[in-house]
């Protein structure tokens, strides 16, 4: 259904507080499973962006260190980063 430009579908939350994607916006966005998503409260209602796409807007704001720059993405990058922490602790 379009409506302001827009697609909408009614989607159902469970007990556990999940609900699903529909396949046209999986597929839109191009999400498989797994992905992240950034989840917004925004103006009484929820905003969902992939993950992907923050750190896309965000590429290069940060800086990361040398040691860190072989990271393939920020999971990775975190892997890193604790593993380092908790050597120098030992």
């Amino acid at each position: 259904m379009l409506l302001f430009g827009h697609m909408n579908t009614i989607a159902t939350i469970t007990s556990k507080r999940q609900f699903t994607i529909p396949v046209s916006a999986f597929r839109e966005l191009g999400l498989r499973e797994g992905d992240k998503m950034l989840v917004t409260s925004q103006d009484g209602g929820l905003r969902l962006e992939p993950m992907a796409n923050l750190v896309d807007k965000l590429a290069g704001s940060v800086q990361v260190p040398v040691r860190f720059k072989g990271a393939k993405d920020t999971d990775d990058l975190m892997r890193l980063a604790k593993r380092e922490h908790f050597k120098r602790r030992t």
